[in-house]
């Protein structure tokens, strides 16, 4: 997601020529505030040399990752950082709907045009802009995303016309350009018409670039359903080639598009769902916040005034706005609710997404919020290196994954802007230094696995290099830094740049004022459009200080509980309703509020105890609101007990030349052998090939393995029988390389190495897991460099950590980083090593999606050609018009209380006791497919939830 160059807001209407100056003004006085904020005495102000250094490190990072994309994955769409190659749509295992933005377009190099101007990189861009006008294909027999092509490819092509037209104007660079980027975008705007052909207007979810929707060999057209963002984010890019070109078909379909997800909202809460039928208009999901699946939904309506000057966006944007404050605002947190039933949460946890939300905020002009939410996030960004995915209301990761996104670098530019404040200078050295120090790899940036365990996934999204670089190096550029005006511009969601001036340009639509026909708006909420900065900022440089001061402890040390909605409305103070994690059945005060809340205990006769909720028994119907939640609650902490048994993912990571460290593999455990959590220090030493390859006999090279991890293939024998053969031969450690060809991480939930049956008490050392692409990873390093050392362990070392003692050589620290020497950074070790260890460790966390196991899996674990999965069944909970019902919940066991010092959160996982079996890799669930799974979940619980009226 993305900003804008600044907060910009104001009247509506027809400006004329005179519509830009109260924007320009407003920019400069942002600035201006920005550079009294940033002198003020005490404000410990950053060095304007510390300052150019990071910018230049900045530079030199996107010089890493651009470079490495050019060489070794040009013309295909993104880069494999770990493998080194092009990621080519068909060529790769499906990642599912995470492979739609993929086109056969070099999607990375168009994606980047106008970062390359932004970074003063004009010969590059130059270069850029003809391998794109020579080597694009636009018209591929193709399946792709119109959202995700909206916003990368049309954006793409669209922001590089605008910064080409503008070098152009300026008479040194791009003298040849005659308009062919924009030609480009006009052929694929008609490529994306098709997708309109609905009775609504709201477009289909993806498109055919050669056959369109309806064609017989469009493969496409069946879908009913599309995502709000999907189809209310297209304004910005749509009305932009409108005005480019002459051609208002495109602005039409788009504005028509907004008009039916406006009329569509819900009238009483005025939120919208995250999913809906394209065709019926009805609500699918019903379910609303600011994350996945609606987030730029609200940004487009603010920014489309801002670029279009029509106020109808802004009276819509405001009237959501408010709804949003009221509702999913609960400071700092952003929770989801549901749109007919708003007082009520509809999920525990919140997604990454939602990470522009503070910078949205600081172009409405609503600081103290943005500054909150912000603060929130970078607590849980300093407690696991990067955001994760997900993470629940308590700061217990939620999903592990971590793509390298965009978002909380955005809101932390836009918040230096707004407030001037050179904290969130520190806060982009931070993320410099995380993106540095474990996402960096010899051929980019590779996506974070796993934040726990620093493990990577082979993927650099085309976003990284749109969005990222752009906004850090904005942060720590000056004003004489740039070669044009930001300010002069908006940006688009991702990041790319269209010019101020389109709004007075071809003007052919026109300006109905539709928001008034359907609801009355209250012009409190106007008030804070844009305000003057002095009022932000009453001549107090600890404005953003005072507001983030009482969250800097909130993830370590407290965990937030939003006031119980009937507490806050009986005025009775922030006493916060009972939570399921801090329940216990043998506490006569918290079976006393149960009652109060309509739920009952029932006693079973195996020991456990049910708990049953008749919402029409409850003392009132807030106290039956927090009964469901409560219930709610107690689902999902049944379901994690449960599943707190399965051992988490370990790391491999390759530490010899010339990796040194920076490729780390996920890789799945053993219930035998060494436990790597409680061995911080790991295990490590070179690899060694064994005879017979499949260990299942005596190995017939001792001594090539004595003091050697072994790898071995999987296959023909017991995990342990291979164990014992490697360990009688010498071996400190093996790894078991999957032999089924193409199995990957990134496509199959982990599996952990079961035993034989037997007692395993001998098999003393580690046992690890790689599926067949993670392990060809190393074989084929071995033999490009023969001798290859790794480091088995249950979470990826800094590199300080692991090269203590020893000289690490010259040429694995970057030139242009200016890093400190190396005698200082080993003398700060032990800080490092108390920081790693305060982290959470990979077996402590909660909320992942579990994997259920397939149809015909065996669990006997003798068998040896059997797969088991880790036990992971749960109580079956219904949840009727009246009644909930959670059963067998232990009345022996109290939960733990949920602000410890670890997560518990297990991964994806399924417990294997052989490997000959083979298996049917297209039938493995996806990863976005396990996510799904997991919010139909809440779908089918809430809709339930509908019917019961309290």
């Amino acid at each position: 997601m993305s900003g804008a160059a600044g907060c910009q807001g104001g009247g509506g209407g027809d400006r004329g020529p005179r519509w830009r100056r109260p924007w320009k003004i407003l920019a400069l006085g942002l600035l201006s505030a920005s550079s009294v904020l940033a002198a003020a005495p005490g404000a410990g102000a950053m060095s304007k040399e510390e300052k150019r250094r990071l910018g230049n490190q900045v530079l030199e990072m996107f010089d890493h990752a651009y470079s490495n994309y050019m060489e070794h994955a040009y013309p295909a769409d993104e880069l494999m950082p770990l493998t080194c190659r092009g990621r080519v749509r068909g060529q790769e295992p499906s990642r599912g709907d995470v492979d739609d933005a993929l086109g056969k377009f070099s999607l990375t190099l168009i994606d980047t045009l106008d970062t390359l101007v932004v970074l003063n990189k004009t010969k590059e861009f130059e270069e850029a802009v003809k391998k794109v006008i020579k080597d694009v294909n636009l018209d591929n027999d193709v399946v792709v995303s119109v959202f995700e092509t909206n916003i990368r490819v049309l954006g793409g092509l669209l922001g590089g016309h605008s910064v080409a037209i503008m070098l152009k104007e300026k008479g040194e660079y791009m003298q040849w350009y005659n308009g062919e980027l924009l030609q480009m975008a006009k052929e694929l705007g008609y490529k994306l018409l098709p997708a309109f052909n609905t009775t609504s207007g709201l477009p289909y979810p993806r498109v055919n670039l050669k056959f369109g929707v309806r064609h017989p060999e469009a493969r496409t057209g069946t879908e009913t359903d599309t995502c709000t963002a999907c189809a209310g984010t297209l304004i910005l890019e749509f009305a932009a080639l409108s005005r480019f070109t002459g051609t208002s078909i495109f602005e039409e379909y788009a504005r028509k598009a907004l008009d039916f997800i406006w009329e569509k909202r819900q009238r009483s809460s005025n939120l919208v769902g995250v999913t809906i039928n394209i065709h019926t208009g009805d609500w699918v999901r019903k379910d609303s916040g600011v994350g996945a699946g609606i987030d730029s939904y609200y940004e487009y309506l603010l920014k489309a005034y801002v670029l279009l000057g029509d106020d109808s966006f802004l009276e819509r944007f405001n009237t959501h706005y408010d709804a949003i404050m009221r509702y999913i605002s609960q400071p700092p947190l952003l929770l989801d609710v549901h749109i007919h039933k708003p007082m009520l949460n509809a999920r525990t946890w919140m997604d990454s997404l939602l990470a522009f939300f503070p910078g949205l905020q600081v172009l409405k002009g609503d600081i103290r919020p943005a500054i909150e939410t912000h603060e929130m996030l970078y607590q849980v960004i300093k407690k696991h290196n990067f955001l994760p995915e997900a993470f629940t209301t308590d700061f217990r990761v939620h999903w592990a994954q971590h793509p390298l996104r965009p978002e909380f670098a955005e809101s932390t530019y836009f918040l230096y802007k707004a407030t001037g404040d050179p904290y969130y200078l520190e806060v982009g050295k931070t993320l410099i230094e995380n993106l540095n120090k474990y996402a960096r790899v010899p051929c980019g940036f590779a996506a974070m696995k796993d934040v726990r365990t620093g493990s990577h996934e082979d993927r650099m999204d085309s976003f990284f290099l749109a969005e990222m670089f752009k906004y850090l190096y904005l942060l720590f550029a000056d004003k004489e830094d740039m070669i044009f005006d930001i300010e002069d511009y908006i940006f688009t969601t991702e990041a790319h740049l269209l010019p101020l001036w389109l709004s007075t340009t071809n003007q052919t639509i026109s300006k109905k004022n539709t928001t008034t026909e359907y609801t009355e708006l209250d012009d409190s909420n106007f008030d804070w459009t844009c305000p003057n900065t002095q009022i932000l900022f009453p001549n107090d440089p600890m404005f953003a200080q005072s507001i983030r001061e009482p969250l800097k402890n909130v993830v370590d040390k407290s965990c937030p509980r939003g006031i119980s909605r009937a507490e806050e409305s009986l005025g009775s103070g922030p006493k916060p309703p009972l939570r399921a994690r801090d329940f216990m059945a043998s506490n006569p005060e918290h079976l006393e509020i149960l009652k109060k809340m309509g739920v009952s205990l029932i006693h079973l006769k195996d020991g456990r105890v049910q708990l049953v909720q008749h919402a029409v028994q409850a003392a009132s119907s807030l106290d039956a609101e927090d009964g469901l939640r409560f219930m709610q609650e107690m689902i999902e902490l049944s379901s994690q007990q449960q599943k707190e048994q399965q051992l988490p993912p370990r790391a491999v990571q390759i530490v010899s030349h010339p990796f040194f460290g920076r490729v780390v593999l996920t890789a799945g455990p053993a219930q035998f052998g060494m436990d790597l959590s409680k061995h911080k220090a790991g295990t490590r030493g070179f690899v060694a090939t064994i005879k017979p390859y499949n260990g299942c006999s005596e190995i017939t090279n001792p001594e090539v393995v004595k003091e050697k991890i072994a790898l071995m293939q999987r296959g023909q024998c017991m995990f342990a029988e291979k164990a014992r053969n490697i360990q009688k031969a010498g071996a400190i450690g093996g790894i078991v390389i999957d032999d089924n060809e193409g199995s990957s991480s990134d496509t199959a939930p982990l599996f952990q190495m079961a035993g034989d049956g037997k007692n395993t008490d001998d098999i003393t050392i580690p046992m690890l897991f790689l599926f067949n692409k993670e392990g060809n990873i190393i074989l084929d390093a071995i033999r490009e460099y023969e001798s290859v050392e790794v480091l088995l362990s249950d979470k990826a070392k800094d590199r300080a950590t692991i090269f203590k003692g020893k000289m690490i050589p010259n040429y694995i620290i970057d030139s242009n980083l200016e890093m400190e020497n190396m005698d200082q950074k080993l003398s700060e070790n032990d800080s490092h090593k108390q920081n790693s260890e305060e982290a959470p460790s990979a077996s402590q966390d909660v909320g992942a999606v579990s994997e259920e196991p397939e149809e015909g899996e065996s669990s006997d674990v003798t068998d040896p050609d059997s797969l088991s999965p880790a036990e992971a069944d749960s109580d079956s909970v219904s949840i009727s018009n009246q009644d909930s019902s959670v059963p067998g919940t232990d009345e022996a066991s109290a939960p733990e209380p949920a602000c410890t010092q670890g997560d518990h959160q297990p991964q994806e996982q399924k417990t294997e006791t052989e490997s000959n079996s083979k298996v049917n890799w297209d039938n493995k669930v996806q990863p976005m497919e396990s996510i799904l799974a997991d919010w139909n979940e809440d779908i089918e619980a809430f809709e339930m939830m509908e019917k019961d009226e309290l």
